[in-house]
């Protein structure tokens, strides 16, 4: 998991696979097994005062981490200890699984919270057998399953960025996991935004969520606007379509659109044939289109 004191990435440069994630939680998990986190970890749930034992408090929060996400029967043992990063977990076969969080945090409280997210949603990701190949794209899975499933919000919380000093845990740039907070609160009606104690988290998230609105917005869903619903009509007198577009055609004709599910970002392949509504069968997303 990533630390501290190094120049923060902007943007979206991880966008492919924050997408992919999401998909692939909605597969393993299905829509009910989503929907069971419809509820995000609550700021009063992982405070930590400072009169508070570390090793007491840091117990204490994984416990709420376990609760949260429903790993009733593993232990999690934390441990401080010097390390470049922020922290780190052994993935064994349990129930016990040992994480180590970098020795600030003994004295930095307020973020244990987001490190201990990060790390027993790895232990989560071990359990169900899902897992990407390579360790970016792993760690990337696992920084959108936590902002997905209702506890990555505290890994936003934990960006800050000034002259003084800057700070950004996780492996998703700020944007990033504003897009994911997002599309969790479009998905299930709840705005994480009151919680953010950082101007900068909260500025990330709005950046994240205008990202996460206009995928709403992308032909052939009628959401597009006048200029996106010009650009598909003459796409498809053509046959063919830029590859920023965000839709493909296939077929004589051409006979269907192809486009990404505005919930799941899963792949979807509807008839061209002017107004119609789809079903993802994925999320279970309503669709109205203009094809």
């Amino acid at each position: 998991m990533g630390s501290d004191g190094i120049a923060i990435q902007h943007g979206f440069p991880h966008a492919g696979t924050v997408r992919s994630a999401i998909t692939a939680l909605y597969r393993r998990l299905s829509y009910d097994g989503v929907h069971a986190f419809g509820a995000s970890v609550l700021p009063v749930d992982v405070a930590f005062s400072d009169d508070e034992d570390p090793y007491l408090g840091v117990q204490r929060v994984a416990r709420e981490m376990v609760r949260h996400l429903r790993l009733p029967d593993a232990r999690m043992i934390v441990s401080f200890r010097d390390m470049r990063h922020a922290g780190s977990v052994e993935l064994a076969a349990g129930p016990e699984y040992f994480i180590e969080l970098n020795s600030r945090f003994k004295e930095h409280r307020r973020d244990v919270g987001a490190a201990l997210s990060h790390e027993v949603m790895h232990v989560y990701l071990h359990r169900l057998g899902l897992e990407f190949p390579g360790t970016r794209d792993n760690e990337i899975l696992t920084d959108t399953a936590a902002a997905y499933l209702g506890a990555g919000w505290l890994l936003l919380d934990a960006y800050r960025e000034s002259s003084a000093a800057t700070q950004k845990l996780g492996y998703l740039t700020p944007e990033e996991f504003g897009y994911v907070l997002a599309k969790r609160a479009l998905a299930f009606g709840e705005d994480p935004s009151p919680w953010f104690t950082s101007p900068q988290a909260y500025e990330a998230y709005t950046r994240g969520r205008e990202r996460a609105r206009r995928d709403e917005r992308r032909p052939p869903l009628v959401g597009a606007g006048r200029l996106g619903r010009h650009r598909y009509a003459r796409d498809r007198r053509a046959r063919a379509a830029s590859a920023d577009a965000g839709y493909a055609f296939e077929g004589a004709g051409p006979s269907k659109v192809l486009f990404d599910c505005p919930t799941c970002c899963q792949r979807i392949r509807v008839p061209v044939r002017g107004h119609l509504r789809a079903r993802c069968v994925l999320c279970r997303t309503e669709l109205e289109c203009d094809t």
